[in-house]
């Protein structure tokens, strides 16, 4: 059965640095579209980050273009989240997303969601 889970989350100070990753079980991820979303307190899901099967495209929200960056590694199933110059604003549940398809910014269009890893920036 395919599952997503994340780890990598944690607690870390404005400007810090983390990376988020995420394991895919099943050997059908590799052709899927993936990515990551986040869902702050009190606040809608958003996107956040996206990558196509083969790496080839990848896309970001405006508020993390420049200080994320979204990868993967086909051979481990696994997509990586890494987070420069976190700030406060970053604080949500960050959740690792699946897509049987070309991918999109939209939540609606993802087949499988992670649990989700808590990733706090203090000020």
């Amino acid at each position: 059965q395919e599952q997503l889970v994340e780890s990598g989350g944690g607690l870390v100070q404005a400007g810090g640095s983390l990376r988020l990753s995420c394991a895919a079980s099943g050997s059908t991820f590799r052709n899927y579209a993936m990515g990551w979303f986040r869902q702050a307190p009190g606040r809608e899901r958003e996107f956040v980050a996206g990558i196509s099967w083969s790496s080839t495209t990848t896309y970001y929200s405006d508020s993390v273009k420049g200080r994320f960056t979204i990868s993967r590694d086909n051979d481990k199933n696994m997509v990586d989240l890494q987070m420069n110059n976190l700030k406060p604003e970053d604080t949500a549940v960050y959740y690792c997303v699946a897509d049987n398809g070309p991918g999109s910014r939209y939540q609606q269009h993802y087949d499988y969601w992670g649990q989700g890893t808590q990733v706090t920036v203090s000020s």
